[in-house]
């Protein structure tokens, strides 16, 4: 068996805010005065019991990202944890809204994060993109306002669009003017789903907001006919089991739908959500589940393919990305 780090792996679903490890939350808090002894341990790990308290938690640690600076060394410190697994390309969730918290223009953070994601690349070789999301229980005109910032300022890094925040909060139709103008403007389409909510959730995100992406949608499972239609209509689920187990939604990994939905024909790719606050990372992911389900390297190396093939990036860095996979592939790694 292979070094994991070997495989070649790419990952879509990130929230680029919940990657950021506690050693540079603590470095931050202390440049700013910002008290984080209660999220994070005497050990250096995130503290928080549930839900509610990891969605403080993760607030709380946002807080020390507060310029340009702060979030290109978010940036580049996490694409070159990316890359030092295996990783040849990786995708983030950017939160406009987070910015705005922190007295940042859309421009401007996103230039930082681009500007770590460049240096990253340049020493790593990794390649990285952005998606914008608006939080849906914001309601449906804050996430018109993201849209409306990422088009009135494009840059070729933000490449998609998305909606994130309390699933159980705003139905998808509350959205759909705000998906119609992303897809309009070119933006690649992904929404969580069917992961706090079922399957119903899943096929809401399908019908209103006309997306080709799922993030989790793992709770498809729950509907035979939903599952087939993500099989007919070639939608690909981003999937995160780590954060599924680490957040109580199935008890442990051999009991999580990863291996059934795949078995059933699903496209889907392994993410790791928000890596130190699950305790997991990319390579974690492929591991963990090659190990509970007996998947080969032919099984993750496919994994890594339906992700390149579902990136939001050009054709041309899609096509350099196959050809670093294959070659992979070829050398029997």
């Amino acid at each position: 068996m292979p070094d994991h780090v070997a495989i070649p792996k790419a990952e879509l679903h990130c929230h680029i805010e919940g990657a950021a490890p506690p050693s540079l939350v603590q470095r931050l808090a202390e440049k700013y005065g910002v008290d984080v002894s209660g999220i994070i341990s005497p050990q250096g790990k995130y503290i928080w019991s549930d839900f509610t308290q990891f969605l403080k938690a993760y607030d709380l640690s946002s807080t020390v990202f507060r310029t340009p600076q702060d979030y290109g060394l978010l940036a580049e410190t996490y694409f070159r944890m990316l890359a030092a697994e295996g990783a040849v390309y990786g995708e983030i969730f950017i939160s406009p809204d987070h910015a705005r918290t922190a007295g940042l223009s859309y421009r401007s953070y996103v230039e930082g994060l681009a500007s770590g994601i460049e240096r990253a690349k340049i020493d790593t070789g990794i390649e990285g993109r952005m998606i914008a999301v608006g939080v849906r229980h914001f309601g449906g005109p804050a996430v018109e306002r993201v849209v409306k910032d990422v088009i009135a300022c494009p840059h070729p890094m933000v490449t998609g669009f998305g909606l994130a925040g309390d699933e159980r909060e705003g139905h998808p139709a509350n959205f759909a003017k705000a998906f119609r103008m992303a897809g309009e403007a070119g933006l690649g389409l992904t929404a969580h789903a069917g992961e706090f909510s079922g399957a119903e959730s899943v096929l809401a995100a399908l019908e209103f907001l006309r997306v080709k992406r799922i993030g989790h949608g793992v709770r498809a499972i729950e509907d035979p006919k939903l599952v087939r239609r993500l099989v007919d209509e070639d939608i690909v689920l981003e999937v995160c089991p780590g954060s599924n187990i680490a957040l109580g939604l199935y008890p442990v990994l051999r009991f999580h739908p990863v291996n059934m939905l795949r078995r059933q024909g699903v496209k889907l790719t392994l993410n790791s959500d928000d890596p130190p606050f699950f305790g997991t990372t990319l390579g974690k992911e492929y591991t963990s589940v090659a190990e509970t389900f007996g998947w080969g390297i032919d099984d993750q190396l496919t994994i890594t393919r339906t992700a390149i093939e579902a990136a939001f990036c050009d054709e041309a860095t899609k096509t350099r990305l196959r050809v670093r996979l294959e070659s992979a592939a070829v050398s029997g790694l």
